[in-house]
């Protein structure tokens, strides 16, 4: 992931690091903790790259499958 110098919201200074990423399926709830991202030290937006999404688009389609009420899971 090419991480920006400088938040496209805020100004303020963006490094690598974590974020916590959650879907509502209607039905139940998604957690996925530790996601890499590039975070703003001064907002704290996100932003998380394409490879990172593909795995969480994984995550929240097979907990749907499961219908899982609540699932938490760590990257």
């Amino acid at each position: 992931m090419t991480v920006p110098s400088v938040c496209a919201i805020c100004g303020g200074s963006v490094r690598p690091g974590t974020t916590t990423f959650t879907a509502d399926l209607g039905t139940g709830v998604v957690v996925v903790r530790n996601v890499k991202a590039a975070v703003c030290s001064q907002c704290g937006e996100d932003w998380i790259d394409s490879d990172t999404t593909r795995q969480l688009e994984q995550i929240v389609e097979e907990a749907r499958a499961r219908k899982d009420e609540v699932e938490v899971v760590r990257l």
